[in-house]
């Protein structure tokens, strides 16, 4: 039970880290970073988003859906009844403010267990962890999401900086597919 609370924490704190942008002087990092505007703007995205699909149909209010919002670029995992749902939710986010586009991974599926969501934490924890103890890959400018063991990777990265981060992914025991919703600064 220990290791559980530990595990919580840890991730808790991993995830915050992927909003902090350090300063800097190179070109792709002055392109990346992201104000305090647009952290306050993705997470009103992110809440909207969860109270507009709630509201959009009672089915989805039984659904799993994940919404991550990364410069107003919007990522819907999860599990949906049929394609309806899962098109409705799209139409939904895809109308809020400030979205500038949105990308469905959602799966047409019965939502995941509990054990499978711990997993799904716990897998983002490993990647994130790999991610900050790498000397290629700025931890900082990347957010990693983790739904039915697949690892999202969303951020405001270079090309080689994109490749670095699916390269630690990639090397996570337990990531069963990486999909990149990364925005390129070159």
């Amino acid at each position: 039970m220990k290791s559980i609370s530990i595990m919580l924490v840890a991730f808790m704190v991993l995830s915050g880290c992927s909003t902090v942008m350090k300063s800097g002087s190179s070109k792709s990092e002055n392109y990346s970073k992201r104000t305090t505007g647009t952290l306050l703007d993705d997470q009103s995205i992110e809440n909207r988003s969860y109270a507009n699909i709630a509201n959009a149909a009672p089915e989805l209010r039984k659904s799993h859906i994940v919404v991550v919002s990364f410069n107003g670029v919007v990522l819907l995992a999860g599990q949906v009844a049929t394609s309806e749902l899962r098109d409705l939710a799209e139409t939904t986010v895809r109308g809020i403010r400030k979205v500038r586009s949105a990308h469905n991974e959602i799966t047409i599926s019965g939502p995941t267990s509990m054990i499978a969501r711990s997993n799904d934490t716990w897998l983002t924890t490993k990647v994130k962890s790999k991610m900050i103890g790498s000397k290629e890959v700025d931890a900082n400018r990347i957010k990693v999401v983790t739904e039915d063991s697949v690892v999202y990777l969303l951020g405001l990265v270079t090309r080689d900086e994109a490749d670095a981060a699916v390269s630690v992914a990639r090397q996570t025991y337990g990531v069963q597919k990486i999909v990149k919703v990364f925005e390129y600064i070159n």
